[in-house]
């Protein structure tokens, strides 16, 4: 079998608003072909009009070539050896970020086909599953204009889940800071008044997450108001300072009252080694496309195994990138919990056109999936309705 084409998409909603800070309002797409007729699908989350050049741009010597010159006519079975092969033939593009984001598609596409080629399930070529169902959590992203409107909004959404039967959640608490909501600017007391209500709309038995989007840029800062949501008992803090500074997410893992977790940005086992032995990072998140492609994902679990650290894969994207995410979870035995972008509660027209997933949601879990490959149909006319140049 050999690799003859790579078909790249750029894909947007036609109600996209730029002023959200949600990357489910576009894609990646690439479609991976074979002549044996077996073709294989994979996306990423990143820009997707770079991703695409990542792909296509051609070169003129041997380490600083397109992924596409690399993997024509290479046998799309030899995923490991193919990766190393686009690492190396693209080092002078970038070791880390979009080159290895782009990857991360085409990768995922590879195991895709790969599934579909032996008839079986990715998680089973990826070690056989460590469990028989994964936990999904209802990832919460509110709306509004006014701190009124988005608290209210929240709550909605997270007595949704619940009537879903989500077992866990996760709220989007950004009222300050770099990713403010709709540049909302508010004080940190009405932070904590909104986990305060989420909490109590949901009970407790239902874990709660918290994602504040790189909110302050140090220890002193971030501790001063998380010292204050002990009672809430949430299961991790997301992404509470800013990616590079490292020292105060080690001074955060020691004194914060809950699990400190990031990593959506990272990519390559590089970034996440030194994540969590300089950041000492309770809980990692990979991003599967991000980080390089279910290749490197595998890898950055195993190596969070090691170290006794959990992992919450990040997943802000559609059905691909969903399925490929829980097919990592089922290999993953320190994976308590994937985020997850129902259809049933979010309002992103990607999410809920673009592909039909093998995943069922049954009493708060997902079973293992029984379709070869992610398990995922394709919806030809929507990826041609959402397609731009």
């Amino acid at each position: 079998m050999r690799i003859t084409d790579i078909e790249t998409h750029v894909l947007l909603a036609p109600n996209y608003d730029a002023s959200k800070t949600s990357s489910a309002q576009d894609s990646f797409v690439v479609v991976v072909h074979t002549d044996e007729g077996i073709s294989g699908v994979g996306e990423s989350d990143l820009n997707p009009w770079i991703a695409r050049a990542c792909v296509e741009a051609p070169g003129t010597h041997t380490m600083s070539l397109g992924i596409k010159n690399l993997l024509l006519d290479q046998d799309p079975l030899d995923i490991e050896q193919l990766w190393r092969r686009v690492y190396i033939g693209t080092a002078m593009d970038g070791r880390r970020g979009a080159v290895i984001h782009a990857l991360g598609a085409v990768d995922m596409a590879l195991w895709d086909i790969k599934g579909k080629a032996l008839g079986k399930p990715v998680y089973e070529l990826l070690g056989g599953h460590a469990r028989e169902s994964v936990t999904p959590y209802a990832s919460l992203q509110p709306s509004g204009e006014s701190f009124e409107v988005y608290r209210d909004s929240l709550i909605e959404w997270a007595l949704r889940a619940k009537e879903l039967g989500f077992r866990a959640v996760k709220a989007e608490v950004t009222l300050n800071g770099p990713y403010a909501h709709n540049n909302l600017s508010e004080s940190y007391d009405r932070h904590t008044e909104i986990i305060a209500r989420v909490r109590k709309a949901i009970g407790p038995e239902i874990a709660l997450m918290v994602d504040v989007q790189y909110m302050w840029n140090d220890f002193d800062a971030a501790i001063s108001v998380v010292r204050d949501w002990k009672e809430f008992d949430l299961f991790f803090l997301e992404t509470p300072i800013w990616v590079d500074n490292l020292d105060e997410y080690a001074k955060l893992h020691e004194a914060a009252p809950m699990k400190i977790a990031m990593g959506e940005w990272l990519a390559t086992r590089f970034e996440f080694e030194e994540a969590m032995e300089r950041g000492k990072l309770d809980v990692v998140q990979p991003d599967v496309g991000r980080v390089g492609g279910l290749t490197e994902a595998k890898v950055v679990c195993d190596m969070a195994r090691e170290r006794g650290r959990l992992v919450v894969p990040h997943c802000w994207k559609t059905g691909i990138s969903v399925s490929a995410t829980a097919h990592l979870a089922f290999v993953t035995p320190i994976c308590p919990y994937i985020e997850y972008l129902p259809p049933q509660i979010c309002e992103e027209t990607l999410r809920r056109e673009l592909v039909e997933e093998d995943l069922q949601m049954l009493d708060g879990v997902i079973s293992r999936p029984t379709k070869p490959g992610l398990g995922i149909e394709l919806d030809r006319a929507a990826l041609q309705r959402f397609s731009v140049k």
